[in-house]
Protein backbone atom coordinates (compact mmCIF):
# COMPACT_ATOMS: atom_id res chain seq x y z
CA UNK A 1 0.00 0.00 0.00
CA UNK A 2 2.79 2.34 0.91
CA UNK A 3 4.50 1.77 -2.44
CA UNK A 4 1.26 2.33 -4.31
CA UNK A 5 0.63 5.62 -2.42
CA UNK A 6 4.13 6.83 -3.17
CA UNK A 7 3.69 6.03 -6.87
CA UNK A 8 0.37 7.88 -7.04
CA UNK A 9 1.95 10.89 -5.33
CA UNK A 10 4.78 11.00 -7.85
CA UNK A 11 2.35 10.79 -10.78
CA UNK A 12 0.27 13.67 -9.38
CA UNK A 13 3.40 15.79 -8.87
CA UNK A 14 4.54 15.15 -12.43
CA UNK A 15 1.12 16.15 -13.76
CA UNK A 16 1.16 19.36 -11.71
CA UNK A 17 4.67 20.25 -12.83
CA UNK A 18 3.76 19.65 -16.45
CA UNK A 19 0.71 21.86 -16.10
CA UNK A 20 2.80 24.62 -14.54
CA UNK A 21 5.39 24.42 -17.27
CA UNK A 22 2.71 24.44 -19.92
CA UNK A 23 1.13 27.55 -18.41
CA UNK A 24 4.39 29.54 -18.04
CA UNK A 25 6.39 28.57 -21.14
CA UNK A 26 5.42 29.17 -24.79
CA UNK A 27 4.66 26.21 -26.94
CA UNK A 28 7.36 24.63 -29.05
CA UNK A 29 5.92 25.99 -32.30
CA UNK A 30 5.81 29.51 -30.78
CA UNK A 31 9.46 29.32 -29.73
CA UNK A 32 10.53 28.17 -33.16
CA UNK A 33 8.55 30.90 -34.95
CA UNK A 34 10.05 33.64 -32.77
CA UNK A 35 13.55 32.28 -33.31
CA UNK A 36 13.02 32.13 -37.05
CA UNK A 37 11.71 35.68 -37.18
CA UNK A 38 14.66 36.98 -35.17
CA UNK A 39 17.13 35.07 -37.33
CA UNK A 40 15.58 36.40 -40.54
CA UNK A 41 15.67 39.98 -39.27
CA UNK A 42 19.29 39.60 -38.20
CA UNK A 43 20.29 38.10 -41.54
CA UNK A 44 18.59 41.00 -43.35
CA UNK A 45 20.59 43.52 -41.32
CA UNK A 46 23.79 41.61 -42.08
CA UNK A 47 22.98 41.49 -45.81
CA UNK A 48 22.09 45.20 -45.88
CA UNK A 49 25.29 46.12 -44.03
CA UNK A 50 27.50 44.03 -46.31
CA UNK A 51 25.90 45.57 -49.40
CA UNK A 52 26.28 49.13 -48.10
CA UNK A 53 29.96 48.57 -47.22
CA UNK A 54 30.71 46.89 -50.55
CA UNK A 55 29.05 49.78 -52.38
CA UNK A 56 31.02 52.26 -50.26
CA UNK A 57 34.27 50.53 -51.14
CA UNK A 58 33.36 50.73 -54.84
CA UNK A 59 32.81 54.47 -54.46
CA UNK A 60 36.10 54.77 -52.57
CA UNK A 61 37.78 53.00 -55.51
CA UNK A 62 36.49 55.80 -57.74
CA UNK A 63 39.17 58.02 -56.21
CA UNK A 64 41.70 56.04 -58.22
CA UNK A 65 39.59 56.60 -61.33
CA UNK A 66 39.48 60.35 -60.78
CA UNK A 67 43.24 60.45 -60.18
CA UNK A 68 43.95 58.59 -63.41
CA UNK A 69 41.50 60.63 -65.50
CA UNK A 70 42.78 63.96 -64.20
CA UNK A 71 46.41 62.93 -64.48
CA UNK A 72 45.99 61.57 -68.00
CA UNK A 73 44.22 64.69 -69.25
CA UNK A 74 46.90 67.04 -67.92
CA UNK A 75 50.52 67.54 -68.87
CA UNK A 76 53.17 65.10 -67.71
CA UNK A 77 54.92 67.83 -65.72
CA UNK A 78 51.89 68.04 -63.41
CA UNK A 79 51.15 64.33 -62.96
CA UNK A 80 52.65 64.05 -59.46
CA UNK A 81 50.77 67.13 -58.31
CA UNK A 82 47.36 65.99 -59.51
CA UNK A 83 47.94 62.53 -58.04
CA UNK A 84 48.91 64.02 -54.69
CA UNK A 85 45.80 66.21 -54.61
CA UNK A 86 43.50 63.27 -55.32
CA UNK A 87 45.19 61.17 -52.66
CA UNK A 88 45.31 63.75 -49.87
CA UNK A 89 41.77 64.99 -50.43
CA UNK A 90 40.25 61.72 -49.27
CA UNK A 91 42.20 61.92 -46.01
CA UNK A 92 41.03 65.50 -45.54
CA UNK A 93 37.41 64.53 -46.21
CA UNK A 94 37.63 61.60 -43.78
CA UNK A 95 38.63 63.82 -40.87
CA UNK A 96 36.62 66.95 -41.61
CA UNK A 97 33.43 65.00 -42.32
CA UNK A 98 33.92 62.97 -39.12
CA UNK A 99 34.44 65.97 -36.86
CA UNK A 100 32.05 68.51 -38.38
CA UNK A 101 30.44 67.65 -41.71
CA UNK A 102 28.49 64.55 -40.68
CA UNK A 103 26.63 66.36 -37.90
CA UNK A 104 25.93 69.42 -40.06
CA UNK A 105 24.51 67.21 -42.78
CA UNK A 106 22.58 64.50 -40.94
CA UNK A 107 22.31 65.71 -37.36
CA UNK A 108 18.92 66.86 -36.17
CA UNK A 109 18.64 70.62 -36.25
CA UNK A 110 16.62 73.08 -38.30
CA UNK A 111 15.72 73.35 -41.98
CA UNK A 112 19.07 74.98 -42.79
CA UNK A 113 21.60 72.75 -41.01
CA UNK A 114 22.05 70.06 -38.41
CA UNK A 115 23.67 70.96 -35.10
CA UNK A 116 23.28 67.79 -33.03
CA UNK A 117 25.59 64.85 -33.39
CA UNK A 118 28.78 66.71 -34.21
CA UNK A 119 32.01 64.78 -33.67
CA UNK A 120 30.00 61.51 -33.69
CA UNK A 121 29.66 61.78 -29.90
CA UNK A 122 25.91 61.86 -29.47
CA UNK A 123 25.14 58.17 -29.18
CA UNK A 124 23.50 55.70 -31.55
CA UNK A 125 20.80 56.53 -34.02
CA UNK A 126 17.32 55.11 -33.67
CA UNK A 127 17.47 52.54 -36.47
CA UNK A 128 16.40 48.88 -36.30
CA UNK A 129 20.02 47.76 -36.40
CA UNK A 130 20.82 49.32 -33.04
CA UNK A 131 18.28 47.21 -31.17
CA UNK A 132 17.79 50.15 -28.86
CA UNK A 133 14.91 52.45 -28.07
CA UNK A 134 17.36 55.34 -27.59
CA UNK A 135 16.17 58.32 -29.58
CA UNK A 136 19.22 59.31 -31.58
CA UNK A 137 20.09 62.55 -33.31
CA UNK A 138 20.37 61.35 -36.92
CA UNK A 139 16.68 60.88 -37.61
CA UNK A 140 17.07 61.77 -41.30
CA UNK A 141 18.73 58.36 -41.80
CA UNK A 142 16.44 56.29 -39.62
CA UNK A 143 14.89 54.78 -42.74
CA UNK A 144 18.10 52.79 -43.30
CA UNK A 145 18.39 49.69 -41.13
CA UNK A 146 22.18 49.38 -41.15
CA UNK A 147 24.43 50.33 -38.19
CA UNK A 148 25.43 53.93 -37.69
CA UNK A 149 29.05 53.47 -38.76
CA UNK A 150 27.96 51.84 -42.04
CA UNK A 151 25.81 54.90 -42.74
CA UNK A 152 28.70 57.21 -41.92
CA UNK A 153 31.24 55.43 -44.11
CA UNK A 154 28.89 55.30 -47.08
CA UNK A 155 28.16 59.02 -46.83
CA UNK A 156 31.84 59.84 -46.32
CA UNK A 157 32.92 58.48 -49.69
CA UNK A 158 30.28 60.65 -51.37
CA UNK A 159 31.62 63.73 -49.59
CA UNK A 160 35.16 62.98 -50.76
CA UNK A 161 33.93 62.67 -54.35
CA UNK A 162 32.64 66.24 -54.35
CA UNK A 163 36.07 67.55 -53.34
CA UNK A 164 37.84 65.44 -55.94
CA UNK A 165 35.81 67.07 -58.71
CA UNK A 166 37.42 70.43 -57.94
CA UNK A 167 41.01 69.26 -58.29
CA UNK A 168 40.86 68.62 -62.02
CA UNK A 169 39.31 71.96 -62.96
CA UNK A 170 42.01 73.96 -61.14
CA UNK A 171 44.89 71.73 -62.18
CA UNK A 172 48.17 72.89 -63.63
CA UNK A 173 48.44 76.24 -61.83
CA UNK A 174 47.12 76.12 -58.25
CA UNK A 175 49.18 76.03 -55.07
CA UNK A 176 48.76 72.74 -53.26
CA UNK A 177 48.20 74.36 -49.86
CA UNK A 178 45.43 76.60 -51.23
CA UNK A 179 43.62 73.62 -52.71
CA UNK A 180 43.91 71.66 -49.47
CA UNK A 181 42.53 74.52 -47.36
CA UNK A 182 39.59 74.91 -49.73
CA UNK A 183 38.97 71.16 -49.58
CA UNK A 184 38.69 71.31 -45.79
CA UNK A 185 36.05 74.03 -46.01
CA UNK A 186 34.17 72.29 -48.81
CA UNK A 187 33.93 68.93 -47.05
CA UNK A 188 33.35 70.35 -43.56
CA UNK A 189 30.86 73.13 -44.32
CA UNK A 190 29.68 73.73 -47.90
CA UNK A 191 28.88 70.16 -48.92
CA UNK A 192 27.26 69.19 -45.58
CA UNK A 193 24.98 72.23 -45.40
CA UNK A 194 23.57 71.80 -48.91
CA UNK A 195 23.42 68.06 -48.29
CA UNK A 196 21.32 68.71 -45.18
CA UNK A 197 18.82 70.65 -47.27
CA UNK A 198 18.28 67.60 -49.49
CA UNK A 199 19.28 64.39 -47.70
CA UNK A 200 19.22 65.60 -44.09
CA UNK A 201 15.54 66.48 -43.97
CA UNK A 202 16.13 70.19 -44.64
CA UNK A 203 13.99 72.74 -46.39
CA UNK A 204 14.48 71.51 -49.97
CA UNK A 205 13.47 67.99 -49.01
CA UNK A 206 10.42 69.41 -47.25
CA UNK A 207 9.58 71.38 -50.38
CA UNK A 208 9.61 68.25 -52.55
CA UNK A 209 13.11 68.24 -54.07
CA UNK A 210 14.40 64.77 -55.03
CA UNK A 211 17.93 63.55 -55.70
CA UNK A 212 18.41 59.82 -55.29
CA UNK A 213 22.20 59.44 -55.42
CA UNK A 214 23.64 62.91 -55.80
CA UNK A 215 23.48 64.65 -59.19
CA UNK A 216 23.08 67.86 -57.21
CA UNK A 217 24.21 66.87 -53.71
CA UNK A 218 27.59 65.61 -54.95
CA UNK A 219 28.25 66.51 -58.58
CA UNK A 220 26.70 69.96 -58.98
CA UNK A 221 28.12 71.07 -55.64
CA UNK A 222 31.61 69.97 -56.73
CA UNK A 223 31.03 71.55 -60.14
CA UNK A 224 29.94 74.95 -58.77
CA UNK A 225 32.97 75.01 -56.46
CA UNK A 226 35.21 74.09 -59.39
CA UNK A 227 33.73 76.83 -61.57
CA UNK A 228 34.35 79.48 -58.91
CA UNK A 229 37.93 78.28 -58.47
CA UNK A 230 38.69 78.24 -62.19
CA UNK A 231 37.36 81.80 -62.60
CA UNK A 232 39.32 83.26 -59.69
CA UNK A 233 42.45 81.32 -60.60
CA UNK A 234 42.46 82.23 -64.28
CA UNK A 235 43.63 80.11 -67.24
CA UNK A 236 46.93 78.30 -67.60
CA UNK A 237 49.78 80.08 -69.37
CA UNK A 238 49.52 79.60 -73.11
CA UNK A 239 45.88 78.55 -73.05
CA UNK A 240 44.64 81.67 -74.85
CA UNK A 241 46.01 83.78 -77.67
CA UNK A 242 46.02 87.60 -77.51
CA UNK A 243 42.75 87.64 -79.47
CA UNK A 244 41.12 85.36 -76.89
CA UNK A 245 41.00 82.23 -79.02
CA UNK A 246 41.80 79.04 -77.07
CA UNK A 247 44.78 76.78 -77.70
CA UNK A 248 44.50 73.05 -77.00
CA UNK A 249 46.83 71.78 -74.28
CA UNK A 250 46.70 68.01 -74.75
CA UNK A 251 46.86 65.62 -71.86
CA UNK A 252 49.92 63.43 -71.61
CA UNK A 253 48.26 60.00 -71.49
CA UNK A 254 44.90 59.19 -73.03
CA UNK A 255 45.52 55.56 -72.10
CA UNK A 256 45.66 56.54 -68.44
CA UNK A 257 42.51 58.65 -68.82
CA UNK A 258 40.66 55.77 -70.50
CA UNK A 259 41.56 53.38 -67.73
CA UNK A 260 40.39 55.95 -65.19
CA UNK A 261 36.97 56.28 -66.84
CA UNK A 262 36.56 52.50 -66.86
CA UNK A 263 37.25 52.51 -63.11
CA UNK A 264 34.73 55.31 -62.59
CA UNK A 265 32.08 53.49 -64.63
CA UNK A 266 32.75 50.39 -62.52
CA UNK A 267 32.57 52.35 -59.27
CA UNK A 268 29.27 53.93 -60.25
CA UNK A 269 27.62 50.55 -59.70
CA UNK A 270 28.28 51.22 -56.02
CA UNK A 271 27.44 54.92 -56.26
CA UNK A 272 23.89 54.54 -57.58
CA UNK A 273 22.63 51.07 -56.56
CA UNK A 274 24.35 51.45 -53.19
CA UNK A 275 22.19 54.47 -52.40
CA UNK A 276 19.34 52.07 -51.64
CA UNK A 277 21.34 51.42 -48.43
CA UNK A 278 19.64 48.02 -48.35
CA UNK A 279 20.16 44.70 -50.12
CA UNK A 280 16.94 45.03 -52.08
CA UNK A 281 17.57 42.70 -54.99
CA UNK A 282 15.00 44.13 -57.40
CA UNK A 283 15.92 47.76 -56.78
CA UNK A 284 19.68 47.17 -56.99
CA UNK A 285 19.40 45.30 -60.28
CA UNK A 286 17.10 47.88 -61.88
CA UNK A 287 19.27 50.83 -60.81
CA UNK A 288 22.38 49.08 -62.15
CA UNK A 289 20.64 48.74 -65.52
CA UNK A 290 19.47 52.36 -65.73
CA UNK A 291 22.94 53.51 -64.68
CA UNK A 292 24.66 51.46 -67.35
CA UNK A 293 22.23 52.41 -70.12
CA UNK A 294 22.70 56.12 -69.44
CA UNK A 295 26.49 55.77 -69.53
CA UNK A 296 26.32 53.84 -72.79
CA UNK A 297 23.97 56.38 -74.38
CA UNK A 298 26.19 59.26 -73.25
CA UNK A 299 29.20 57.57 -74.80
CA UNK A 300 27.50 57.08 -78.17
CA UNK A 301 25.90 60.52 -78.40
CA UNK A 302 29.16 62.27 -77.41
CA UNK A 303 31.02 60.25 -80.05
CA UNK A 304 28.55 61.30 -82.75
CA UNK A 305 28.45 64.98 -81.78
CA UNK A 306 32.25 65.18 -81.46
CA UNK A 307 32.64 63.52 -84.86
CA UNK A 308 30.25 66.01 -86.45
CA UNK A 309 31.60 69.07 -84.62
CA UNK A 310 35.33 68.36 -84.63
CA UNK A 311 35.59 66.18 -87.70
CA UNK A 312 37.08 63.36 -85.63
CA UNK A 313 35.80 61.17 -82.77
CA UNK A 314 37.90 62.86 -80.08
CA UNK A 315 38.65 60.35 -77.32
CA UNK A 316 38.51 62.92 -74.52
CA UNK A 317 34.97 63.82 -75.61
CA UNK A 318 34.01 60.13 -75.75
CA UNK A 319 35.29 59.55 -72.22
CA UNK A 320 33.56 62.63 -70.87
CA UNK A 321 30.37 61.51 -72.64
CA UNK A 322 30.32 58.35 -70.55
CA UNK A 323 30.93 60.33 -67.36
CA UNK A 324 28.25 62.85 -68.33
CA UNK A 325 25.71 60.06 -68.73
CA UNK A 326 26.68 58.64 -65.34
CA UNK A 327 26.40 62.02 -63.61
CA UNK A 328 23.03 62.76 -65.23
CA UNK A 329 21.45 59.43 -64.24
CA UNK A 330 22.64 59.70 -60.64
CA UNK A 331 19.63 61.70 -59.43
CA UNK A 332 16.84 59.88 -61.31
CA UNK A 333 18.30 56.35 -61.51
CA UNK A 334 15.78 54.80 -59.11
CA UNK A 335 12.69 56.45 -60.57
CA UNK A 336 13.01 56.21 -64.35
CA UNK A 337 12.47 53.47 -66.89
CA UNK A 338 15.31 52.00 -68.94
CA UNK A 339 14.05 53.97 -71.93
CA UNK A 340 14.07 57.17 -69.92
CA UNK A 341 17.63 56.41 -68.78
CA UNK A 342 18.78 56.11 -72.40
CA UNK A 343 17.27 59.50 -73.28
CA UNK A 344 18.80 61.15 -70.20
CA UNK A 345 22.23 59.72 -71.00
CA UNK A 346 22.03 60.63 -74.69
CA UNK A 347 21.18 64.25 -73.88
CA UNK A 348 24.05 64.34 -71.38
CA UNK A 349 26.52 63.22 -74.06
CA UNK A 350 25.40 66.04 -76.34
CA UNK A 351 25.56 68.62 -73.55
CA UNK A 352 29.08 67.71 -72.47
CA UNK A 353 30.54 68.23 -75.96
CA UNK A 354 28.71 71.53 -76.43
CA UNK A 355 29.75 72.90 -73.04
CA UNK A 356 33.38 71.75 -73.17
CA UNK A 357 33.77 73.80 -76.34
CA UNK A 358 31.66 76.71 -75.04
CA UNK A 359 33.46 77.00 -71.70
CA UNK A 360 36.76 77.04 -73.60
CA UNK A 361 35.48 79.94 -75.72
CA UNK A 362 34.23 81.79 -72.64
CA UNK A 363 37.77 82.02 -71.27
CA UNK A 364 37.33 79.51 -68.44
CA UNK A 365 40.18 77.01 -68.41
CA UNK A 366 39.06 73.55 -67.26
CA UNK A 367 41.80 71.07 -68.20
CA UNK A 368 39.67 67.94 -67.69
CA UNK A 369 36.14 69.13 -68.52
CA UNK A 370 34.97 68.71 -64.93
CA UNK A 371 32.59 71.67 -65.08
CA UNK A 372 30.86 70.35 -68.19
CA UNK A 373 30.64 66.83 -66.83
CA UNK A 374 29.69 67.40 -63.21
CA UNK A 375 28.04 70.83 -63.07
CA UNK A 376 26.17 70.92 -66.37
CA UNK A 377 25.02 67.32 -66.24
CA UNK A 378 24.44 67.38 -62.52
CA UNK A 379 21.91 70.11 -63.25
CA UNK A 380 20.46 68.21 -66.21
CA UNK A 381 20.11 64.96 -64.27
CA UNK A 382 18.39 66.71 -61.37
CA UNK A 383 15.89 68.38 -63.69
CA UNK A 384 15.32 65.05 -65.42
CA UNK A 385 13.68 63.73 -62.25
CA UNK A 386 10.85 66.20 -62.82
CA UNK A 387 10.57 65.12 -66.44
CA UNK A 388 11.13 61.35 -66.57
CA UNK A 389 10.08 59.97 -63.14
CA UNK A 390 7.75 57.15 -64.16
CA UNK A 391 5.27 54.85 -62.46
CA UNK A 392 5.42 52.42 -60.72
CA UNK A 393 8.70 53.83 -59.34
CA UNK A 394 7.28 57.34 -58.88
CA UNK A 395 4.03 58.74 -57.59
CA UNK A 396 3.72 56.64 -54.45
CA UNK A 397 4.63 57.07 -50.81
CA UNK A 398 8.29 58.09 -50.29
CA UNK A 399 8.59 58.56 -54.05
CA UNK A 400 8.82 61.70 -56.20
CA UNK A 401 5.75 62.79 -58.14
CA UNK A 402 5.33 61.41 -61.64
CA UNK A 403 7.35 63.47 -64.12
CA UNK A 404 6.03 66.00 -66.61
CA UNK A 405 6.49 63.65 -69.59
CA UNK A 406 4.33 61.04 -67.88
CA UNK A 407 1.43 63.33 -67.12
CA UNK A 408 2.58 64.50 -63.72
CA UNK A 409 2.30 68.24 -64.33
CA UNK A 410 4.79 71.04 -63.92
CA UNK A 411 5.07 71.19 -60.11
CA UNK A 412 7.70 68.45 -59.73
CA UNK A 413 9.90 70.00 -62.42
CA UNK A 414 9.48 73.45 -60.82
CA UNK A 415 10.59 72.10 -57.44
CA UNK A 416 13.66 70.54 -59.03
CA UNK A 417 14.48 73.81 -60.79
CA UNK A 418 14.19 75.82 -57.58
CA UNK A 419 16.56 73.42 -55.81
CA UNK A 420 19.10 73.56 -58.63
CA UNK A 421 19.14 77.37 -58.64
CA UNK A 422 19.31 77.82 -54.85
CA UNK A 423 22.09 75.25 -54.39
CA UNK A 424 24.00 76.76 -57.31
CA UNK A 425 23.79 80.32 -55.99
CA UNK A 426 24.76 79.29 -52.45
CA UNK A 427 27.70 77.07 -53.40
CA UNK A 428 29.09 79.34 -56.11
CA UNK A 429 28.98 82.53 -54.03
CA UNK A 430 30.39 80.91 -50.88
CA UNK A 431 33.12 79.13 -52.89
CA UNK A 432 33.98 82.33 -54.76
CA UNK A 433 34.31 84.23 -51.46
CA UNK A 434 36.64 81.55 -50.06
CA UNK A 435 38.76 81.49 -53.21
CA UNK A 436 39.03 85.31 -53.22
CA UNK A 437 40.03 85.39 -49.54
CA UNK A 438 42.68 82.72 -50.12
CA UNK A 439 43.93 84.63 -53.16
CA UNK A 440 44.17 87.89 -51.22
CA UNK A 441 45.85 86.43 -48.14
CA UNK A 442 48.19 83.65 -49.21
CA UNK A 443 47.88 83.50 -52.96
CA UNK A 444 46.39 80.56 -54.80
CA UNK A 445 48.49 80.47 -57.97
CA UNK A 446 52.06 79.30 -58.39
CA UNK A 447 54.66 81.57 -59.97
CA UNK A 448 55.06 81.86 -63.73
CA UNK A 449 58.39 80.03 -63.60
CA UNK A 450 56.96 77.20 -61.52
CA UNK A 451 53.96 76.80 -63.82
CA UNK A 452 56.17 76.66 -66.92
CA UNK A 453 58.52 74.12 -65.38
CA UNK A 454 55.73 72.08 -63.87
CA UNK A 455 54.12 71.75 -60.46
CA UNK A 456 55.76 68.38 -59.89
CA UNK A 457 59.15 70.01 -59.40
CA UNK A 458 57.97 73.25 -57.81
CA UNK A 459 55.43 71.79 -55.36
CA UNK A 460 56.84 68.31 -54.71
CA UNK A 461 60.48 68.30 -55.74
CA UNK A 462 60.07 65.26 -57.98
CA UNK A 463 58.96 64.25 -61.46
CA UNK A 464 56.31 61.79 -62.53
CA UNK A 465 58.44 60.64 -65.48
CA UNK A 466 62.08 61.46 -64.62
CA UNK A 467 63.62 59.24 -67.29
CA UNK A 468 61.36 60.63 -69.98
CA UNK A 469 62.05 64.22 -68.97
CA UNK A 470 65.82 63.62 -68.90
CA UNK A 471 65.67 61.99 -72.31
CA UNK A 472 63.74 64.82 -73.94
CA UNK A 473 66.12 67.43 -72.54
CA UNK A 474 69.15 65.91 -74.25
Amino acid sequence: MKTRSTLITLIVMLIMCSAALYAEEPTVPEIRLADIQAAVANQQIIADTLWVLIAAVLVFFMNLGFAMVESGLQQAKNSVNISAKNFIVFAIASLSFWFIGWGLMFGDGNAFMGYRGLWMLSGPDNSPATGSAYQGVYSALNWAGVPLFAKFFFQLVFCATAATIVSGAVGGRIKLIAFLIFSVLLTAIIYPITGHWIWGGGWLAQRGFWDFAGSTVVHSVGGWAALAGAIVLGPRLGKYNPDGSPNPIPGHSMTLATLGVFILWFGWFGFNPGSTMAASATDIARIAVTTNLAAAAGTISATIIAWITLGKPDLSMILNGALAGLVAITAPCSWVSPGGAIIIGAVAGVLVVIFVLAIDRWGIDDPVGAISVHLVNGVWGTLAVGLFAAPPWAGGQNQPPVGLFYGGGILSFANQLVGVVIVGVFVFILSWIIWVILHATMGIRVSREEELRGLDIGEHGMEGYPDFESYTMK
